[in-house]
């Protein structure tokens, strides 16, 4: 079985990741999105609301799986016999960031990465920039699932 892994703290997920989790759900036998535990990080949603999203949004796909981790990524693809990461690509500066952290998986645990660059209608986007957007009422439509802008806006009322 051709097993591939996407971790991100998709806090919440966009159509960005949608687009590259759904592009490897053709390629890969199985797609394991992996919600990456950040502690050092404040989250706008706990870790089960984002795993509930991502189950609700990537439903339709068949062949995903989505599980939770915290610490390295590496470790999770060695206890889930999962031999590639799979990262999506926007700009030049993701690059040189994961293109470091693809060199490292690969030294520590023989992991390699597969980068996809990013469909150019979501290229801009980010978790933070969308919680901004939403926070000042702005038009997200097309940027994010309708389920996740619905949940994002009632978080940001609170």
């Amino acid at each position: 079985m051709r097993r591939v892994v996407c971790p991100g703290s998709f806090d919440p997920v966009t159509n960005g990741h949608l687009d590259i989790i759904s592009r490897a759900s053709r390629l890969f036998d199985e797609v394991v999105v992996a919600v990456l535990i950040n502690k050092t990080k404040k989250s706008l949603f706990t870790i089960d609301e984002r795993v509930d999203m991502l189950r609700e949004v990537t439903r339709e796909y068949g062949n995903i799986r989505i599980d939770t981790w915290h610490g390295l990524l590496v470790d999770f693809c060695r206890q889930n016999d999962i031999p590639v990461i799979v990262k999506g690509l926007r700009a030049v500066s993701d690059y040189e960031y994961e293109l470091q952290m693809a060199q490292m998986n690969h030294r520590m645990a023989g992991v390699e990465t597969m980068f996809m660059s990013t469909n150019p209608l979501y290229s801009y986007l980010s978790s933070s920039l969308m919680k901004e957007i939403v926070k000042y009422k702005g038009d997200v439509t097309g940027l994010i699932p309708e389920m996740v802008h619905e949940r994002l806006a009632a978080r940001l009322q609170e």
